[in-house]
């Protein structure tokens, strides 16, 4: 019998379940509290795992336990599986209901804040009981919650190629980013301005690795300006809608910001073109993962919010 059959028929999922709880929990003792259950209960399960491969899964210490080699390649696969069993049960909840179910979406909190939430508003109108779950961060914590299958997929801003195998890309729109100042600002009363005028002013931007600060620095780079004087540093769209809104600041938000509801009436474009600032973006899934018929729904959905986008020229 080869060992993948004799895995088949002797393997527990609950045994690569209390594995999982182990390794995360950095201890038999702290895995069995965890899961309500006795150490020794734990002990049996890693056991039958253990005799059921013929490998030690994994390495105990004074410390707790750490997963060997085998170990780590059986999580990554039980994580698979846990993944599709659950995407299979929300499948038959759809089935069933197929005006429900829940979604897990991964963005940047500009997108979040713009046409993630334009999408979801439309999604909701008309499935009101969808739970829609949106989980932002930089683009290193997005890509690995979707490598951890923590997130179904992510509306994401592309720079350059995605150097990994394992994700689809599929184009939606690009976005072009502004210079922005709130209605009271004495800037917007100019109909020509020059970037090397703003030097001086007050900025409210992004953080240097996120895309408002990149796209905001290579601007400055590109016409020979030293870097603006930046007063506040937030990855928070709304933090710099706020401070904006006082007359004082200036910002880069891309144009999407301004067009989704409600619209930023408030926030006025300054009539500055800057280099370099057309941004794709796109939707990013896993390859090989089977995606529910809700995560489905809302990428049919986030295709037909942004055909405007992709004719419109900002």
């Amino acid at each position: 019998m080869q060992l993948s059959d004799h895995v088949g028929r002797r393997m527990k999922l609950q045994d690569l379940y209390v594995l999982t709880a182990v390794v995360h929990a950095g201890s038999m003792r702290k895995a069995a509290a965890q899961l309500n259950t006795t150490q020794p209960s734990i002990s049996r399960s890693i056991a039958e795992l253990e005799r059921t491969f013929g490998v030690q899964l994994l390495d105990r210490n004074p410390q707790g336990v750490a997963p060997t080699e085998y170990g780590r390649a059986l999580l990554d696969g039980g994580a698979t599986v846990f993944d599709e069993l659950r995407q299979t049960v929300k499948n038959i909840e759809f089935l069933t209901d197929p005006e429900a179910g829940d979604v897990r979406i991964g963005c940047t909190p500009v997108l979040a804040a713009s046409f993630v939430s334009a999408v979801v508003d439309r999604l909701s109108r008309r499935y009101p009981r969808i739970i829609f779950h949106l989980v932002t961060g930089g683009r290193d914590t997005l890509y690995r919650a979707l490598s951890e299958r923590n997130v179904d997929f992510l509306i994401a801003r592309r720079f350059g190629t995605v150097a990994d195998d394992h994700f689809n890309v599929e184009m939606l729109y690009e976005d072009s980013w502004v210079v922005v100042a709130g209605a009271q600002n004495p800037w917007v009363r100019r109909r020509r301005i020059e970037l090397a005028e703003l030097v001086s002013e007050s900025w409210a931007l992004g953080p240097p690795e996120s895309v408002a600060g990149w796209i905001a620095m290579e601007a400055f780079r590109a016409m020979g300006l030293s870097h603006p004087r930046v007063t506040v540093v937030t990855m928070s769209p709304e933090a710099r809608i706020s401070l904006l809104a006082t007359g004082r600041f200036l910002s880069i938000l891309p144009a999407s910001l301004l067009r989704f509801p409600p619209k930023r009436s408030e926030i006025k474009v300054l009539p500055i073109e800057l280099p370099m600032a057309r941004v794709p973006n796109g939707i990013v899934t896993m390859k090989k993962r089977t995606l529910s018929p809700v995560a489905k729904l809302f990428i049919e959905h986030a295709r037909e919010v942004a055909k405007p986008l992709a004719k419109r020229e900002y």
